[in-house]
């Protein structure tokens, strides 16, 4: 006698059949709970972010306030400067507290905070994925000395030591459009910051793009290709990219987070965004030097940023089994 789970799998396989794979990366991912939710967490952080004007509009305050200098909050710091209600002044007006010695409001500074970030490392990892996927496949696809002195060429930027290399030419690429004299404006910050990660951080998805590129240029269906007359690019578009499509897009759900990291250890550092910007890594850095006298003031944005970077870990986790067909999740 067949088993039922034998026979509800064989009828699962029956009823995918002639299924894009789209669809069939569609059908696994949905079956996949962890995966689920983790797209939700995501999503609900994103949407979080890029509506953070109009929740701070609803809530009735902002980032930037000192709240603590406004006659309508009266005893919002005690005589340390620290706040004065419990669990870093977290109260019915303050839901996650205030900030020591000014007084904002940990709740909008925190939204705000994840809109910088998660804008910012969105940023960052398409163009980084966009460079090391066009560098790894003119690689790949064309071999011989182009392949070599690109090889040469991402070899040399991943000599350099990424974190040392980062506190060392911020400063050294704000200096060249701003005088020392004169504040740096926030966007132009944000600029500096993307051409620095995505000048050090295309390397490893060109070196993935250009082994699986590598594995492919020789099969039947590229060959084919080939003696019908097709041109590279048309080869490159229609066989080649569908084919590694997999590998890109797990990859890049696990370079987003480290991005995030990144640019909060930007900040926390010193070399990243700078008082008043809302960002998770200036949160960390004035945590850091108030957590003896109120440690309730890391725990808000520890949470926040320890929640996002699991959940889209796991989300990349789920996407990478979607998409391979031998998974039995």
């Amino acid at each position: 006698m067949v088993p039922e789970s034998l026979t509800e799998a064989a009828r699962e396989d029956t009823s995918q059949e002639g299924l894009s794979p789209g669809r069939l990366m569609w059908l696994r991912f949905r079956r996949d709970r962890v995966g689920v939710l983790s797209a939700c967490v995501v999503f609900a952080y994103f949407a979080v972010a890029a509506l953070a004007p109009v929740i701070s509009w609803l809530y009735g305050k902002d980032p930037y306030t000192l709240y603590a200098q406004d006659p309508n909050y009266p005893g919002l710091l005690n005589d340390f400067a620290m706040p004065a209600a419990p669990f870093g002044g977290v109260s019915a007006d303050f839901w996650f507290g205030v900030e020591p010695n000014v007084g904002r409001d940990v709740f909008t500074m925190l939204i705000y905070g994840m809109r910088t970030s998660l804008f910012m490392a969105l940023a960052v990892t398409l163009t980084t994925v966009l460079t090391g996927v066009v560098i790894g496949m003119v690689g790949g696809y064309f071999g011989g000395r182009v392949d070599y002195w690109l090889g040469r060429v991402t070899d040399f930027f991943l000599s350099f030591p990424n974190q040392l290399f980062f506190i060392a030419f911020m400063p050294v690429v704000t200096a060249l459009f701003v005088s020392p004299k004169d504040e740096t404006p926030a966007y132009l910050r944000a600029v500096v910051i993307i051409l620095v990660l995505w000048f050090l951080g295309w390397m490893a998805m060109a070196r993935l793009v250009r082994s699986s590129v590598l594995g492919l240029r020789e099969r039947e269906f590229v060959e084919a290709a080939k003696v019908s007359g097709a041109s590279p690019w048309r080869i490159v578009r229609k066989e080649i990219l569908p084919n590694i499509v997999t590998p890109i897009l797990v990859q890049s759900t696990y370079m987003l987070p480290s991005n995030i990291l990144t640019i909060a250890f930007l900040s926390f550092v010193g070399v990243g965004f700078v008082e008043p910007t809302p960002d998770w890594g200036r949160m960390f850095a004035t945590a850091a030097d108030i957590y003896e006298q109120d440690p309730a003031f890391m725990f808000f944005p520890g949470v926040a940023l320890f929640v996002f970077v699991l959940a889209f870990n796991l989300l990349g986790d789920s996407v990478r089994d979607a998409f391979d067909p031998k998974t039995g999740r």
